[in-house]
């Protein structure tokens, strides 16, 4: 994803808040069975090195997980939290299987 428009569409699907990030996911309702994924990290979170830390994880998480649990032709955005920089790998990962099947139902 890289309008803003899409990433704002994202915002009026479902929403599944973690500890660690929030998860929005949109059907796009095009024909497409393609997911997309877009990161967002505020200045809230911290500096550069420490938002640039957090979407690293983040874009792990997705090439983790979105393959096998993520919701076809439809729109992912992950938003960064404060404590998801601190939470071990293997938490986050449970957080977004859980959350990819809470926004499933």
């Amino acid at each position: 994803m890289q309008i803003r428009r899409d990433f704002l569409a994202a915002n009026t699907g479902k929403r599944a808040p973690m500890p660690g990030f929030v998860l929005q996911v949109r059907a796009r309702d095009d024909g497409s069975s393609d997911m997309r994924v877009g990161f967002t990290v505020t200045k809230k979170i911290g500096n550069a090195v420490v938002r640039n830390r957090m979407k690293r994880r983040l874009r792990a998480l997705a090439r983790d997980v979105l393959p096998d649990s993520g919701v076809r032709g439809a729109d992912h955005v992950l938003i960064g939290r404060n404590g998801g920089i601190e939470r071990d790998y293997a938490v986050l990962r449970a957080e977004l299987v859980k959350a990819l099947a809470k926004v499933a139902r």
